[in-house]
């Protein structure tokens, strides 16, 4: 009876031993135990990591330099007759793992201002985040959080867009049924200072909103050591023409080097 009973209790205890052998070793030990995934012949090894300015994840591309990118590509998109084909194929396989946008881009929803397009540029080149009347909310401000942390992005464009609908509904009224009541309630400020500037009240509302939103990224967004390394600027985009205007007033001539370059 008694060596039935040790038997038991011997069967018992396997259990409990296996789990213990399945615990991570302590100290030095668990390297020991680190399962190493073998590599499959033809895939490509994982891209490093570059350290950003800043001791950040993902080195970006200077700000002066980017938005020279984004001067070059709207040219190219407002002058031609048709777009330049992009090598999709071959980006799909560039960007399936990773991403390095060089750029990032608050834009509106309307359908006709995709910064994608209008800026002629590729999968993975631009990161962006777009609601009506380009405003931000927790979510669209984290997202351009992320962008600058982890993505390295170091300049950020708010693009505004010639007859914004966002900002006329908010010209005609204070409020509206459902949430877009909401966008227009938001907006009320940019309108009152469009109201008050010399010129046509629309236009003046949709540039005083694209101001509002960046000064409001430079203050709410948390940035860390990256925030003395990003520009955040406003654009407008000219329905009509395909042209962004820059801060300063007129949009610039063919920018250098732009002629003739495809994407």
């Amino acid at each position: 009876m008694s060596a039935c009973l040790s038997l038991r209790s011997s069967l018992a205890l396997i259990p409990i031993m296996g789990l213990l052998c399945l615990l991570p070793a302590s100290g030095d030990a668990a390297s020991r135990h680190e399962v190493k995934t073998p590599a499959v012949a033809g895939e490509a090894a994982p891209p490093a990591a570059h350290a950003a300015p800043g001791g950040h994840g993902a080195a970006g591309v200077d700000p002066a330099e980017a938005l020279a990118r984004l001067k070059k590509g709207n040219w190219r998109f407002s002058s031609a007759p048709f777009s330049n084909g992009k090598p999709v194929a071959d980006r799909r396989a560039e960007t399936g793992q990773a991403q390095h946008p060089y750029a990032v881009v608050v834009g509106c929803a309307d359908s006709r201002t995709p910064p994608e397009l209008i800026f002629d540029t590729n999968l993975g080149e631009l990161f962006v985040v777009r609601a009506a009347g380009n405003l931000l909310d927790a979510y669209g401000l984290g997202s351009v959080e992320y962008a600058v942390e982890h993505l390295g992005c170091r300049l950020i464009v708010v693009l505004g867009h010639e007859r914004c609908g966002a900002l006329k509904a908010a010209l005609g009224a204070k409020d509206a049924p459902g949430h877009v009541g909401a966008l227009v309630r938001d907006l009320q400020g940019a309108v009152t200072m469009g109201r008050v500037m010399p010129g046509d009240p629309l236009v003046n509302a949709i540039k005083a909103n694209a101001v509002q939103i960046a000064t409001q990224i430079q203050k709410e967004g948390q940035f860390g050591g990256a925030a003395g390394e990003i520009q955040v600027i406003s654009g407008y985009y000219d329905l009509d023409t395909g042209v962004v205007e820059w801060p300063g007033g007129e949009p610039e001539d063919e920018p250098a080097a732009a002629a003739g370059q495809g994407h």
